[in-house]
């Protein structure tokens, strides 16, 4: 089955339809400071401001709505780095389904909190993504969950598809596109929805230096798992999945480039969003910003910069936006 084929299958305006009740069309802001930087015109898509704080819910609440009644009977299931599982556990909980999250020891005290105040089922178990999905597919198996994975699904992905018609709606013009990457849902459902309607739009994905498994991946020509390490961008964590069935070929095929970031530029980004931007965003929510800071994308405008998440430790945020130098793998909170 061909790449075209398969992104032909994800319905983004009737996505668009379904989760409209339910998620937030979030604001676009120019930003002065970046589009003087840029050289070009910048704008902010404030997806941080969506519901359980992150773009997650636009997927989640897209795949919950087309369950059968036999599959909301059974309950879902899904593995997580924190934002995905406060989503899913969110609209579920508006469904009436029973919901379990499967995290990894890496995953922020305050995220899991945060799930856990939505009613879900928590299991905590391994070092990695990759060995929290070992207790997903047990739950599958023995108990008949039924999984809703974080990206390499079709309603997930077509459901954060539905952020990029925003931004063609909202910026007819727009040029480059500037996407957080990590399993690569997000990045395959916007390049998907974007260059179906203009093709010459550029889309680029931003990650961290750090255990950024779809870089790998594309520089091995195959799905690889790579070790998962302490990050402030901490939500871009995790593999992508040996049998990935969507989000690899897509990103392949429809993404433009893809931009590394180390933490330190990292953190730049998330002073910038709130000294400059008046934006509190997360580290994985920021890079877009970082890689116009960090002068790692040379953009043809307009461009659309997708900040997708705020679910930061406000502690570290205040140490981060302090001047603090903050790295996480040699500190306690890594």
């Amino acid at each position: 089955m061909s790449v075209n084929h398969r992104i032909n299958q994800f319905d983004f305006l009737a996505a668009a339809d379904r989760i409209k009740p339910h998620v937030r069309r979030t604001p676009v802001v120019p930003s002065d400071s970046l589009s003087e930087k840029a050289g070009v015109p910048v704008y902010l898509k404030l997806e941080q401001l969506q519901t359980t704080g992150s773009f997650k819910l636009r997927g989640a609440t897209n795949a919950i709505s087309k369950l059968t009644a036999d599959q909301r009977q059974k309950g879902v299931v899904c593995v997580s780095t924190g934002n995905h599982g406060r989503a899913l556990a969110y609209a579920a909980k508006k469904a009436g389904i029973s919901c379990t999250i499967c995290m990894s020891r890496l995953v922020p005290q305050n995220k899991v909190d945060a799930i856990a105040k939505l009613g879900a089922d928590i299991r905590i178990t391994g070092a990695s993504q990759d060995e929290a999905q070992l207790e997903a597919d047990r739950l599958v198996l023995e108990e008949g969950l039924v999984l809703l994975p974080p990206f390499d699904h079709p309603d997930i992905i077509s459901g954060q598809g539905t952020l990029g018609l925003e931004v063609l709606e909202e910026i007819p013009e727009v040029q480059t596109v500037l996407v957080p990457l990590s399993g690569g849902g997000l990045i395959a459902g916007i390049a998907a929805a974007l260059k179906a309607a203009r093709p010459s739009v550029k889309v680029v994905g931003l990650s961290m230096e750090r255990g950024a498994a779809m870089a790998a991946s594309l520089t091995a020509g195959r799905p690889v798992q790579v070790i998962e390490e302490p990050s402030l961008a901490d939500s871009l964590g995790g593999g992508i999945g040996l049998d990935n069935q969507f989000t690899f070929e897509t990103t392949r095929e429809l993404v433009d480039d893809i931009v590394l970031l180390t933490e330190a530029e990292i953190a730049a980004g998330i002073r910038h969003a709130y000294w400059q931007e008046r934006q509190v965003v997360e580290g994985s929510g920021a890079v877009g910003i970082t890689g116009l800071l960090a002068g790692k994308i040379n953009p043809i405008g307009p461009v659309a910069v997708l900040l997708t998440g705020c679910n930061i430790d406000m502690n570290l945020h205040h140490r981060v936006i302090a001047g603090e130098d903050v790295d996480l793998a040699n500190s306690e909170e890594g």
